[in-house]
Order: structure tokens, then sequence, then C-alpha cells
């Protein structure tokens, strides 16, 4: 059977830098366009941060060249999507049939290939050839009223503050591309009687391209018990290589066979999703069939390897992990299923403990994890294996995606990872601790207004922008708890989306 391995590389992606002109300018004229437009596009693909290769393409004079170009766009997989601009003046007609096919995310730069103007040279020929000013005004015009989706940044590409969200679009398109060839594979149903883990399959492969179906726990269950000795051998040599293992668990220690059968659900797992090319996955407590213990150490791994999860058959959270893995490749700080489990309510120093039952992701530390067993009163299986470990401080975000029948909802929390105040020596998972922005009462309203789930994807490793993006991209809501929210403002703008979602729906 063939096995493809998971990547989250951004290597293999490119964008396309597309530049827009007219045939009426002549031969000279389109060549310095071309010079022109060629070297901006390595300044950007070059520049300190852009994570994504971008492709200099011909300029586009005319509309079958344009159509041409988007059709090969949407063709090819490499291609997670296009930056548009308009070197001189490219009349918008042009651009209708190109722009009404386009299936891939776009950017548009307003910009121009100097930095200052030469003000005491300047003729006509130089105002012929920069139009950019007015050119794009043209062309945003078209777009706006074709209604193309699209993110506009301003600026030279010299300038880092224009190359950062050149860079936040483009991990944002990876992450799109990821997830529109995502599929996610669920061990069971989700956890009985849960209204958020809930939602509509159907419309989110049509939304987000995602393919979410279900398999028996026991066909899993199959291939964790086909893991040979000699391959949990390995695995286990290389836990006690990589980790700080509880003596109990070592070779020779009186609970050492947890976790040879931890590392054979690891086995187990890893084979299967390779055989179904899935790149996430859900388990659920209440659905384990004949596994003996309820994945813990397995999941934290197979999510440090990039893999999506969520607990409990949470699979839309299963689906914004593999996104923000993708998103964050490269990055320092990890991502991971999260959920706001308790609070610290001391006034004036108000912080959120977020953990979850074992399934925390390891990239959240660059401490060394301790593995470890211990009791799970819940799920009537063995004591199941984790890893336990505090999250680094640093700023965070978490994001929950909510199914509201009409539409899908994502909502994001700025938050700060802060220290943990205390030890916390009998609370034997992984955890983090975090301040949330504004301050923890309007956080807290405002997720509860916004009828988020209690389930999360955590990335230190990108921010609000990216997740904008991608949000604009699979044409979702969402809502952004920040610095600047207030919980009047907040409630408005809920309101105010409930109208327009709905009207743009029945339109």
């Amino acid at each position: 059977m063939t096995r493809t391995p998971l990547t989250t590389s951004l290597d293999d992606y490119e964008v396309w830098f597309l530049t827009g002109s007219q045939a009426m300018y002549g031969e000279e004229t389109l060549r310095q366009v071309a010079e022109q437009s060629l070297d901006l596009a390595a300044q950007l693909s070059d520049a300190a941060g852009m994570p994504i290769r971008v492709v200099w393409k011909p300029v586009l004079t005319d509309p079958a060249a344009i159509r041409r170009q988007v059709l090969d766009a949407n063709a090819d997989d490499r291609l997670v999507g296009v930056i548009t601009w308009m070197h001189t003046f490219s009349p918008a007609k042009m651009w209708i049939s190109g722009l009404d096919l386009l299936r891939k995310p776009m950017l548009h730069l307003h910009t121009q290939h100097n930095v200052e103007l030469p003000w005491a040279t300047i003729d006509f020929d130089f105002m012929n050839l920069n139009q950019a000013a007015h050119g794009d005004r043209e062309f945003g015009y078209m777009l706006t009223r074709l209604g193309v989706a699209r993110k506009t940044v301003v600026g030279h590409v010299s300038n880092p503050a224009v190359v950062a969200k050149v860079a936040a679009w483009a991990r944002a398109a990876a992450g799109w591309a990821a997830v529109h060839t995502l599929k996610l594979a669920r061990f069971g149903d989700n956890m009985r009687f849960v209204g958020v883990t809930e939602g509509d399959k159907t419309e989110a492969e049509i939304r987000f391209g995602v393919q979410v179906n279900t398999w028996g726990v026991n066909e899993l269950v199959e291939a964790v018990d086909a893991a040979t000795d000699a391959d949990v051998d390995a695995l286990v040599a290389e836990y006690e290589r990589l980790y700080d293992v509880a003596d109990e668990l070592r070779r020779g220690g009186e609970r050492h066979e947890s976790l040879r059968y931890s590392a054979r659900i690891e086995l187990g797992l890893l084979s299967f999703l390779e055989a179904g090319g899935f790149g996430a996955f859900t388990t659920s407590f209440e659905d384990l069939g004949g596994l003996r213990q309820l994945p813990g150490l397995a999941v934290q791994r197979l999510m440090a390897a990039g893999y999506g999860f969520g607990a409990e058959g949470d699979w839309k959270t299963a689906v914004l992990v593999r996104a923000a893995k993708v998103m964050g490749a490269g990055l320092p700080g990890g991502a991971s299923l999260m959920e706001d489990y308790t609070y610290d309510m001391t006034p004036g120093r108000e912080r959120v403990l977020g953990a979850h039952m074992l399934e925390v992701c390891p990239s959240l530390t660059t401490t060394r994890p301790r593995i470890e067993v211990h009791e799970l009163g819940i799920g009537g299986k063995e004591d199941p294996v984790r890893m336990v470990f505090d999250a680094d401080a640093r700023e965070g975000i978490v994001v929950a995606m909510s199914d509201l029948r009409d539409r899908f909802r994502l909502t994001a929390n700025v938050v700060d990872v802060v220290p943990l105040p205390e030890p916390l020596p009998n609370l034997p998972v992984a955890r983090a601790v975090w301040s949330p922005r504004p301050n923890f009462e309007t956080s807290a309203a405002a997720w509860l207004v916004a009828g988020a789930a209690h389930h999360t994807v955590m990335s230190t490793q990108v921010g609000a922008e990216v997740f904008t993006d991608f949000a604009d991209m699979a044409g979702v809501e969402l809502l952004l708890i920040d610095e600047d929210t207030t919980l009047r403002g907040f409630e408005r703008e809920v309101r105010w989306n409930a109208a327009y979602h709905r009207l743009n729906q029945a339109l």
C-alpha cells in the first residue's frame, strides 16, 4: 500500500507575480515594464521573511493572455496565490473573463518601481511608464465590481512592513491550499450530547475543501496491533533519547509495557494516516473500541509532526490545527489543540489555565518534555501515557470554529502566554497559562457572545493578520478579540455580521 508522509514545508509552494499593461505603449515601453516588474518580483521573493517563492510571469496585455494565465494558475497545484500589479494602465475590462475564472487567492499590490520621484528629470515619458497610481485604481474598480475577494497592500517592496503584509498573506494562502486538499479521518463520533463539536461536513467541504469522513475505531486497532516489536523497540528508544521518561516507564520499569503500547498506537496511527493520505484526525474518549489507552503521547507527537487534531471528535478544530501548522512553518513557536479549562480570577491578574486531558502539542515549548503515565478518570481504559510540559511565554492567538447553521464563524483572541505563577505538581498534563487581550472580562464575555467553541487552536507562530487573511480566502466570518476590543462594539459587530451574512447568502 502506498504511504504518503505528511509535510508542512512551504518549499514546494509558490505565488505568481502578474503584471498588467497594454499593447498601445509599444515594444520599448513594454520591455521596461517587464524589466521593472521582474525586478520587483525578485526583490519580493528574496526579501527577509518572505516564506514562499515569488515567480514572475510575462506582462499581460490582452484578454486572451490574461484568461490563459488564470487557467494555468488554477491548474497548478504548487501555486497558492497570485499577486497582481498594474505597472502602467491596463484597461480593466481586459481582466473580466480572467477574474471571473480565478479560483486562487489574490493579493493586489499597489506599488511602483521607484521609491522616490526624480523631480528634476520627470518628463511625460516617465509619466507614461509609471502609471500605477491610477492603473491600480482602474483595476481595483473592476475587482470591487466583480466582487473578487483579495488583500490590498500599499507601499514599496523595499519596505519591511509591506513585505510583512505580503508574507502574512502568503502564509494564509499556503494554509488555505493545505486545507483545500485536506483529508481528515474521524475515529468514532464526537462526544455525546455536545453541540459545538458538531457541524455540517458537507458544507465544510464546499467552503474549505476538506474531506471529513469516519472510520471505525477497530480499523485503527488493527493497524495498532500490526506494529512490529522491532518498530516498537526503535520508537521507545527514540522516546528515551528525546524526552525525560519516568523511571517506571523505562525499560525494566514496572510500567514499561504502557509506554510500549503507546508506541504501538503511534505506529498504527501513523501507518493508517499515511496509507489514507490523511493530514488530520480526531479521537474520542467515549469511542475507543479495542484500544487499551486513550491516545495521548501518540497524538502529541503526531501534532508535532504537522498533523491536525481535534479531541472528542472535534473535526473543525483539527482543520484549524492543520492550517496553523502549515501557516506557521519555519517560524519559532508552535500550534496545538487547546481548551480554556479554568481561571485564576484574582482581581487585576486574571489568567486562563489551558490544557486538555492529554493532547497538547510539544511544539509550544522549547523545554524537554517529560513522559509520564497517570490515571484518567474517564473513558474506562488503561492509564494513558502523555508528555508533561509548560508552554513557553510568548504572544499567541487562540482561534475557534463554530457552525452557526447558515455559515461557519471563526472567533480569535490575541493572548499573552505567561510563565506559570506557581508549580503544578498535581496536574500531570501539558498546559499553558495566558492573559487574554484586552482583559479577562471583555475577552470572556465577547467569546460567549460570539458563540465560540471551547476547543481552539493555539498558535504562537502566526497571529491575527494571517488568520484574518485565511478567513477572507475561505469566505468565512472572523471575529477578532484584541487590545482594541470593547464589548459594546463587539456586540454591534456580531449583530451587523449576522445581517450581512444572511443577506449575502440570500443574494
